[in-house]
């Protein structure tokens, strides 16, 4: 992860493929508070590969995921933000592949971006999803 104080905290699981031998293929969705906007989370739902090699932590997850991010308290910013920064990401495999989300600034509608999306092209293109936080007119959010 970005932030070494940033964690992935698991919500629930619903499995989609029973396996024999090790866990069960799921879908597990996981809350991500964000570090840098209090009062805003960032809801994550993935596939998580079971069986064998799901068990002993070598299987390759699968790069789709979907997000959705919603104000959960007060909007509050410690400091100005970046234009665009990656504020989580997650290993997916022990090669390359992690799960990145990013967050964009939308001045104009005073509104927060996150995009999700595998490193990992799929056909020429990466899986991915977005969601938006407006923030109130009154409350500018600060940029550096």
């Amino acid at each position: 992860m970005t932030s070494g104080m940033v964690h992935a905290q698991k919500i629930g699981s619903v499995d989609t493929v029973f396996k024999f031998i090790g866990p069960d293929h799921k879908i597990v969705v996981e809350a991500y508070d964000d570090p840098k906007v209090k009062g805003v989370t960032c809801y994550v739902s993935r596939a998580k590969t079971g069986g064998i090699k799901g068990g002993l932590g070598l299987a390759e997850d699968k790069a789709e995921a979907s997000i959705s991010c919603r104000q959960v308290g007060a909007i509050s910013f410690e400091k100005p933000l970046k234009q665009q920064e990656e504020v989580f990401n997650q290993s997916l495999s022990i090669l390359f592949k992690k799960l990145r989300i990013v967050r964009m600034v939308d001045v104009e509608r005073n509104t927060l971006v996150y995009l999700t999306y595998s490193d990992k092209l799929i056909e020429g293109s990466p899986q991915n999803s977005v969601t938006a936080v407006p923030v109130d007119r009154q409350l500018a959010i600060p940029l550096k």
